[in-house]
């Protein structure tokens, strides 16, 4: 048996979980696909993902790669793991790769999407933001949103992580839908920083709400300093991993 490289995609509902990396004696999913692999194969079984979400946060594109001895195919891995995992998480797809792979650092790009409730029930409470003291004007964010494109200075729209020096980001898609009982926000960026997607959304709202000129987006960026009135981060509930990017020479056919 010879060791191999494999790529996780992975989907789950964020809302039990304490985030996604592991946590002395807490509830990430991180921890949890660890024990679950490790059962299966019946080796301890260490994964890294492409990146972190927080606690309440949801996914169905989040990605984590891992090192495989054994003899189970992909298919069969995908169904094998599915009695050792609860009901909150579920293996999208196991994918062969290159064995010097790493699920973030050979990211071209993520995507997240975040949905706003139009009304807030107790049916969506844990899948939608909510905004009930804040009035949102969808034609306002809509026109706002894509300021954010192209490569800026994200400092103004992240939380302080004195680990992560570098807050450049490049955003290639930036944008709103309307839906019939929700908006919907798409954002895709060669990386993401810590709250980014968050306090992005959450300026979003207040530009609403305040009916701001969305070039103020251009001000708070050169300013690189966030700035909390304005500037918050949104409800964790309505933010989704839906995609991660990677270049097709990974992959082994």
């Amino acid at each position: 048996m010879h060791t191999q490289r494999l790529l996780l995609k992975v989907a789950y509902d964020g809302t039990n979980f304490l985030g996604w990396q592991v946590q002395k004696q807490q509830r990430t999913v991180q921890f949890v696909l660890e024990q679950a692999i490790s059962e299966y194969t019946g080796r301890k079984t260490i994964i890294t993902g492409s990146g972190r979400t927080d606690t309440g946060v949801h996914a169905w594109g989040q990605c984590a790669h891992f090192d495989y001895r054994g003899t189970a195919a992909p298919n069969q891995m995908v169904k094998g793991l599915r009695k050792y995992l609860p009901d909150d998480i579920k293996i999208i797809a196991v994918i062969p790769v290159k064995s010097d792979f790493h699920a973030r650092y050979n990211a071209m790009e993520r995507c997240y999407q975040y949905y706003i409730a139009k009304c807030e029930t107790p049916f969506n409470r844990l899948y939608r933001g909510a905004f009930p003291r804040k009035k949102i004007r969808f034609e306002l964010m809509q026109n706002a949103a894509p300021y954010f494109l192209g490569k800026h200075d994200f400092s103004s729209f992240s939380k302080d992580n004195p680990a992560v020096p570098d807050h450049v980001c490049e955003v290639n898609s930036s944008f709103f839908e309307e839906h019939e009982d929700y908006y919907l926000y798409t954002i895709r960026a060669s990386r993401f920083l810590h709250n980014m997607v968050r306090r992005i959304v959450g300026s979003l709202v207040n530009i609403s709400h305040l009916e701001l000129e969305p070039t103020i987006i251009l001000k708070w960026l050169e300013e690189k300093q966030a700035r909390q009135t304005i500037i918050f981060p949104a409800p964790p509930q309505g933010l989704y991993l839906t995609d991660v990017v990677y270049p097709p020479e990974v992959f082994i056919k």
